[in-house]
């Protein structure tokens, strides 16, 4: 499996041995859009297309379209670690969101 991306929407794509063709789905939205290409090329033109299709779909209701990553989300911990990571984040003069921001970006990026 791999991605290939477009408008900053990701795509996961696989190939299917028996019919020869790749095929694809946009990940982590609700709504659902797929596309399909036997070569490389063909593939980017159609997540190209269907992602284009998406947002003039979403544009003639008046919607807005869904968006892959909002930069929100909910954690649960337990009660404990959240009142360390509040008092820790406390005693570095930051907000609670940054702090973990922070711990993120560097458990990520190490």
């Amino acid at each position: 499996m791999t991605t290939m991306s477009y408008k900053g929407y990701q795509a996961v794509v696989e190939y299917d041995e028996d019919a020869e063709i790749f095929h694809g789905e946009v990940a982590d939205l609700r709504d659902v859009i797929t596309f399909q290409g036997k070569s490389v090329a063909e593939l980017k033109k159609a997540l190209a297309g269907s992602i284009e299709d998406y947002l003039a779909f979403c544009k003639a209701r008046g919607e807005e379209p869904e968006k892959p990553f909002s930069g929100q989300f909910v954690v649960r911990t337990d009660p404990a670690l959240h009142k360390d990571a509040s008092t820790a984040a406390r005693r570095a003069g930051v907000s609670l969101n940054k702090f973990v921001t922070s711990a993120l970006e560097k458990a990520i990026r190490r």
